[in-house]
């Protein structure tokens, strides 16, 4: 049972994300709210909050501003944006400057529900489909600014590549554990192998980096 925040101008909306928690995690408290002044009030009245769902464009969040305003103000609370919008750099943006994940409003019911859950179970959620999408485009530009050197790849044990393989495709802990019919503490170790390996801080680096890699020529080996 949890205890999530749904901050949206759009009640159509809200209504139907509440629907998706209702559905996907039965008996969970869910509070609603429509501007990010009384989100940030409400989050400092429910200090138990285990996820707020903010809006990116509602009022009074000027952008990104009003996600920063949120993760100074309640640091320890995760937060996830949700927006209509599907611009690779602003959803990589939204995690740099603090959210544990980001849901497009144009994702089918499952995807909403299977991303809550990763990010409730403590994963970062990027929606696979744009971070894929726009790779074909922004592939030669960002080669020598964000792909990784040979050396660090080979450095990575076969299962720690298909680990890293599934982690660019969006898979979490849990799916990766069970596609590679692995133990999900297994996954864990070869996360933390990889991000160390790799020299990134974290698992959106790291999938991030690895976006341009032909892992079948590494795999052959």
């Amino acid at each position: 049972m949890y205890k999530i925040l749904i901050a949206d101008d759009h009640p159509l909306f809200r209504e139907a994300i509440h629907n998706v928690i209702q559905d996907g995690f039965p008996g969970s408290e869910i509070l609603e709210t429509a501007d990010l002044d009384s989100a940030l009030a409400m989050t400092l009245e429910n200090e138990d909050l285990d996820l707020v769902l903010l809006d990116l464009n509602m009022p009074g969040m000027h952008g990104l501003n009003g996600l920063i305003n949120m993760r100074n103000e309640a640091p320890t609370i995760p937060v996830v944006i949700v927006s209509a919008e599907q611009d690779k750099q602003v959803v990589l943006q939204a995690i740099t400057y603090g959210a544990c994940g980001f849901i497009t409003k144009s994702s089918p019911r499952a995807q909403m529900t299977e991303a809550i859950e990763q990010i409730l179970n403590g994963n970062v959620y990027l929606p696979s489909d744009i971070i894929r999408s726009q790779k074909a485009n922004t592939r030669r530009s960002q080669h020598n600014e964000q792909s990784i050197a040979p050396e660090l790849l080979q450095a990575l044990t076969r299962k720690q590549l298909l680990v890293l393989e599934r982690m660019t495709k969006g898979e979490s802990n849990k799916q990766i554990a069970y596609n590679l019919d692995i133990a999900e503490t297994t996954v864990k170790a070869h996360v933390s192998a990889i991000l160390r390996k790799l020299n990134v801080h974290n698992r959106v680096q790291a999938i991030l980096s690895a976006g341009d890699i032909d892992f079948t020529a590494y795999l052959r080996r």
